[in-house]
């Protein structure tokens, strides 16, 4: 059974770093959905062990994946093949492309796959809705990775008003609120009640 599918995810980092991701097996192995393992392969492959579960069909699918027509930060067609033993097998292609976005990076995808054996009995519905799941958790996770350390400037960012003590050595900024807020809700309080009378 064939199946198709693109789509299109905008990354919060530059080019040269979502390249480098693109071909950093611990990334892409965090990023994929139930990778068990994922090992650089000569120059330019990897291989892979993939645990997955469509429908009723758990299997662990092991293979090769191949990259060619690369454009250093522009992108490359990425090919594979994997035996899940019982459950069946799935081999297919990518084309995956990347354009500048802003500040970040456009990153294009479409896919060409082919699946047969026990999976292919389930029917292509269930299978292209659990392929769009992957996908949707693959990108995900490699938009967070694409942008870590950005996201974890904005959490500092975020916790240092309310736990950090004020410039003058007094009480920290949350505190200085906090009578702020309980007046403003005693206020509330105090209408409600008088309505209430």
């Amino acid at each position: 059974m064939a199946m198709t599918m693109t789509g299109e995810a905008t990354l919060p980092a530059a080019r040269p770093k979502v390249w480098a991701l693109l071909n950093d097996p611990v990334v892409l192995k965090t990023c994929i959905p139930g990778c068990q393992s994922l090992e650089k392969a000569g120059d330019n492959g990897f291989a892979a062990v993939v645990k997955t579960k469509i429908g009723p069909v758990a299997a662990t699918f092991k293979g090769k994946v191949e990259l060619s027509d690369i454009v250093p930060e522009v992108g490359y067609t990425i090919s594979g093949e994997g035996e899940g033993g019982v459950a069946g097998f799935a081999k297919g292609a990518a084309k995956v492309l990347l354009a500048d976005a802003g500040d970040g990076t456009m990153l294009r995808y479409d896919v060409e796959a082919h699946v047969g054996g026990k999976i292919a009995q389930l029917g292509s519905r269930l299978i292209d809705g659990v392929a769009k799941g992957m996908a949707d958790k693959f990108f995900t996770s490699f938009a967070e990775a694409a942008g870590a350390p950005r996201a974890e400037a904005a959490l500092r960012a975020t916790q240092t008003p309310i736990s950090a003590p004020a410039a003058s050595g007094t009480e920290p900024a949350a505190a200085r609120q906090a009578p702020k807020k309980k007046s403003w809700l005693r206020r509330i309080w105090e209408w409600l009640m008088s309505l209430w009378r």
